[in-house]
């Protein structure tokens, strides 16, 4: 299972490999809506904090630990968001997809769907997963929904499982998509990636 940086293209964004450069755009998606403001998530609140959250994902990439992307939405041409491959496990062939947000007016679009069926569709189809997982915090009822639309389904909850920065001790809900379900999953996908509404 060879994962390593690369482009994947979609009809409303790409997923390019996360740089230094994508700091002030990052920047301003987490401020569109105040993102950092979260109880639920880690989005980091400066321009300096960015730049530390790029660093410390490229070091899980240099490690073998992550492969994280920006999104890109392609009427701009600019990042609004950013996600990652997560707890890869080559030998198993099974990874995460998470540490994602996005800026607030690109919730409730097809860029949340799209990137989740990009790399969905990468895992499975390039990769050769035989399980991607999605975690999220108990208390996010947006996240958690979103998951389960996606076709994922939940197993349990790891208690005490992180600790968030004001301290507070998460318990994760874990989901789930193996590779039996994923052409009924993108079947899902795609049909609603036909419905969504164009993004501006």
């Amino acid at each position: 299972m060879e994962v390593s940086p690369l482009t994947i293209d979609g009809t409303h964004i790409r997923l390019e490999p996360l740089a230094q450069s994508h700091s002030d755009a990052l920047y301003a998606a987490a401020a569109d809506g105040e993102l950092w403001n979260s109880k639920v998530t880690f989005v980091p609140g400066s321009l300096q904090a960015t730049a530390e959250y790029i660093d410390d994902a490229l070091s899980g990439q240099a490690q073998g630990r992550f492969l994280p992307f920006a999104i890109i939405r392609k009427t701009s041409g600019t990042a609004v968001g950013t996600t990652r491959y997560r707890a890869i496990e080559r030998a198993h062939r099974r990874l995460e997809i998470g540490s994602t947000w996005l800026a607030a007016s690109a919730q409730r679009t097809a860029v949340n769907t799209e990137a989740k069926f990009l790399l969905l569709k990468h895992a499975f189809e390039v990769l050769g997963c035989l399980r991607v997982e999605f975690l999220t915090d108990v208390l996010n009822e947006r996240s958690r929904q979103a998951i389960l639309r996606l076709g994922a389904k939940q197993e349990g909850i790891l208690r005490y499982h992180m600790v968030m920065p004001g301290g507070r001790h998460r318990d994760s809900v874990c989901y789930s998509i193996v590779s039996p379900e994923w052409p009924e999953v993108k079947a899902g996908l795609e049909a609603k990636l036909r419905q969504s509404r164009e993004i501006t």
